[in-house]
């Protein structure tokens, strides 16, 4: 069976470095979702911590209110 995985690929940009402390499940969960994704894609598993970034910026392009509300933002600015 094919799942539709909302990463599909993590890209290669420059980070800026942030320190952050995930809950166990959390960690785990992205532990799994690596693992998914490499069989899913038939790539090498990537790092957990490569998936972050993408995960956020999907979630982000994804929220209407944050979007609504970036958008009245900018007409003020």
């Amino acid at each position: 069976m094919t799942v539709k995985l909302k990463l599909s690929s993590v890209p290669d940009d420059k980070p800026i470095k942030l320190t952050v402390e995930l809950a166990p499940e959390v960690h785990r969960d992205l532990l799994a979702y690596a693992e998914i994704m490499a069989r899913e894609t038939g790539q090498a598993t990537p790092e957990p911590t490569k998936l972050i970034p993408p995960m956020l910026k999907r979630f982000m392009a994804t929220d209407r209110a944050f979007a609504r509300l970036r958008k009245t933002r900018a007409q003020f600015e």
